[in-house]
């Protein structure tokens, strides 16, 4: 006679399975570390961490990586293109006052 061992859904999810519904839901781990003498707040340091897909997060209106200068070549574009007409400019100066003198 064999045993059929009865499987639960826990032992069923793997972990890509548990990283999808992650991803797709969110999942937000929040704390706060305090550091006191005698009832006197010295340090507090406040620990948020969202996990989440890309879509999950702007779904949620979080898009901050699309603005920042480390992580997208947009704004350093707009820098160099900036740069370019003040130097522009400049050289215009200079290339008047030398056909004045």
């Amino acid at each position: 006679m064999t045993t059929q061992k009865m499987m639960h859904a826990t032992e069923a999810t793997n972990l890509a399975d548990i990283l999808e519904r992650v991803l797709d839901k969110g999942i937000v781990i929040a704390g706060d570390i305090k550091i006191q003498i005698a009832d006197i707040d010295l340090l507090t340091i406040k620990i948020r961490l969202l996990v989440a897909s890309v879509d999950k997060a702007m779904e949620m209106g979080i898009n901050w990586w699309q603005s920042d200068s480390y992580l997208t070549s947009k704004p350093k574009e707009a820098e160099l293109e900036l740069e370019n007409k003040m130097l522009k400019e400049r050289l215009d100066r200079l290339e008047t006052r030398i056909k004045a003198e």
